[in-house]
């Protein structure tokens, strides 16, 4: 008769003798030595055919019920392998492993082709992987039915995953000192570029420009505004919210002596939980004229790029707004009066916005281009100072992005949005500035590091092996 399991209560010492075989076919003289393979079972059952003379089987293995073997103590503890790992290895099933990452962290590779049930334990030897992370690599199948690497991170962290099947895979479900971020991605970089609102442009004759919205980028070496350079990218981490505000544009200057003149546009930002946040400040308003003179009306306001300013009744002239050091360049003044009272041109990330003059009204300053999404695009241009009452020459235009100037009949034209452009100066009497454009926050990580978890619809597009998120309204992105 044959005999389906061996359970472990049955086996107390190192060999299977005939007190320990209740029933049947096999006698302690089928076995000459005592000894069992566990290649012998590949049924469930225990014949003569499936003894062998080598290799031992004692009380640190057990039959399990699908009729496999597994490694462990007599009292269900781990078999740990006792040689401490300072270096990427690959795991063997049903092992417990010392890891000390003291100099380096390194990669542990899990077994490549797994049993259901099949279990690896790993620990923090020195309390070292807050500092030197190890990391997990499912060599072909998956961990936590992810098919990405995982990390553990936490100083004197110890974790037992066990495999289940292939669509699951290695799963943890046991441990000590787990931290937020066990068995969690690695953390990843993201690039990002942050536009706030343009400011919106002066209003009442030849309003100044408003100046473009912050502009901030850490995409390759791609400067920021201002004449900044780029900057540091981002670290996420998985798990983790981050919030994403989209500034609006300032609206136009109104139509009168009493203001208020354009108004600056609103911040954008990236914030969350161990990140130091990314701001870019709203543009600059552009100047209002106002007579008799009031400089408070008419001097652009400062901002990520400074509002143009606007002349006011002779002799006084109004002065551009100050830019944001690495996020936009000055608003451009009014250098001399004239009867034709040309507006000057707000800043723009790129460059100053022009002074209007008796030679015409000023130019937004130019925006800067930027290829995070895949192509160049130009943004963050500053908005146009507005013409001289009765005149229709030497009219200046927004930078790219920004509002181009009023004309002499009309408001001022409004920034493109989600640009940050500077809305444009209105260039005759009880009109009013253009609005500014609204900003834009950009952000882009490697595909295999993207979630997919957002709020506030952006745009989800690829370029090679990247994703890009182009948020043009609030939300936020789960790491």
């Amino acid at each position: 008769m044959a005999i389906s399991k061996i359970k472990t209560a049955s086996i107390t010492d190192d060999a299977i003798t005939s007190a320990k075989i209740a029933t049947g076919a096999v006698s302690v003289t089928d076995v000459a030595d005592g000894t069992l393979t566990s290649d012998k079972l590949a049924d469930g059952t225990l014949t003569l055919a499936k003894l062998s003379a080598t290799g031992t089987k004692d009380a640190t293995t057990f039959l399990r019920g699908d009729n496999t073997f597994a490694t462990v103590t007599a009292d269900g503890t781990v078999d740990w392998d006792t040689t401490v790992k300072t270096s990427g290895f690959t795991a063997t099933a049903n092992k417990g492993f010392f890891c000390n990452t003291t100099s380096a962290e390194f990669t542990v590779t899990l077994p490549a082709s797994p049993t259901a049930g099949d279990e690896v334990v790993i620990l923090d030897y020195a309390g070292t992987f807050g500092t030197n992370k190890v990391t997990l690599a499912p060599n072909g199948n998956k961990i936590e039915s992810g098919t990405g690497v995982k990390t553990l991170t936490t100083n004197r962290e110890a974790v037992r995953i066990v495999y289940i099947d292939a669509t699951q895979g290695w799963i943890a479900y046991s441990g000590v000192n787990e931290g937020s971020k066990s068995l969690s991605p690695p953390d990843y970089s993201v690039d990002f570029l942050v536009i706030a609102g343009g400011g919106g442009g002066g209003g009442n004759y030849h309003g100044g420009g408003g100046g473009a919205g912050g502009y901030r980028n850490s995409y390759l070496s791609e400067t920021s505004g201002g004449g900044g350079s780029s900057e540091t990218e981002l670290t996420f981490t998985a798990g983790t919210v981050y919030t994403i505000t989209v500034g609006a544009g300032g609206a136009g200057g109104t139509n009168n002596n009493a203001g208020p003149k354009g108004v600056n546009g609103s911040d954008s930002s990236i914030s969350g939980t161990g990140i130091t946040t990314v701001t870019s400040s709203g543009g600059g308003g552009g100047g209002n004229y106002s007579s008799p003179n009031n400089s408070a009306l008419n001097d652009g306001s400062s901002g990520g790029s400074g509002g143009g300013g606007a002349a006011s009744g002779p002799p006084a002239s109004g002065t551009g707004g100050a830019g944001t050091a690495n996020q936009g360049y000055a608003g451009g003044s009014i250098n001399q009066y004239q009867p034709q009272y040309f507006g000057g041109g707000g800043g723009g990330a790129g460059a100053v916005g022009a002074g209007g003059s008796v030679l015409g009204n000023g130019s937004g300053g130019t925006g800067l281009a930027s290829s995070i999404t895949g192509s160049s695009v130009f943004r963050a241009g500053g908005g146009g100072g507005g013409t001289g009452s009765g005149s229709a020459v030497w009219t200046g235009t927004g930078g790219t992005g920004g509002g181009a100037n009023g004309v002499t009949s009309g408001a001022g034209n409004a920034g493109s949005a989600n640009t940050g452009g500077g809305g444009g100066g209105t260039g005759s009497p009880n009109n009013t500035g253009g609005a500014g454009g609204s900003g834009v926050v950009i952000l882009r990580m490697a595909t295999a590091s993207y979630s997919g978890t957002t709020t506030g619809s952006p745009t989800v597009t690829t370029s090679g092996s990247d994703t890009i998120l182009t948020y043009t309204a609030s939300g936020s992105y789960t790491g």
